[in-house]
């Protein structure tokens, strides 16, 4: 089956493990050139090297935090200038730690906010200016299914 997706350029945010791991292993099989992004270099990087060996995808992977707009913005300007766009955006985060509503500070809040909105914003803000000019773009969000079945205790996720 053709998706259309051979030779896209995707960017997957949180992408050392899980959801956001299989997700960049599901482009690159599709043929897509990948930017991945983590925290963890050196778990980001074996899952590039990984992702690089089973699909033979051209891979670009560079330690990030995502609620750093500055980093952001310059990791998306790395991903442009190595593959002269960018078609796809995966927005996607490791969640807060899991707390109660009293328990939670305000700059528990915050932080959570970071990682959860304003990291999805900081990506928007930068692709879609790329993607407005190809007449073609992508954004997944990912988050978690707390936002729609809250959970006891992981308030910050919910929010």
């Amino acid at each position: 089956m053709d998706t259309g997706l051979k030779n896209r350029v995707a960017i997957v945010a949180a992408s050392s493990q899980g959801i956001g791991r299989a997700t960049a292993e599901a482009f690159a099989a599709e043929g897509c050139r990948l930017a991945m992004c983590a925290r963890n270099q050196e778990a980001l990087q074996t899952a590039a090297e990984k992702i690089q060996k089973q699909s033979n995808a051209e891979v670009l992977a560079e330690p990030l935090d995502v609620t750093d707009a500055s980093a952001v913005h310059r990791f998306v300007e790395t991903a442009v200038n190595r593959f002269g766009g960018v078609d796809i955006c995966v927005t996607n985060a490791g969640g807060p730690p899991a707390k109660g509503f009293l328990a939670a500070s305000l700059d528990d809040w915050r932080k959570a906010i970071e990682l959860n909105f304003l990291s999805a914003v900081y990506f928007a803000r930068e692709v879609i200016p790329l993607m407005q000019r190809k007449s073609w773009g992508r954004i997944i969000t990912i988050t978690s299914i707390t936002t729609k079945q809250p959970v006891a205790d992981l308030v910050l996720s919910n929010a």
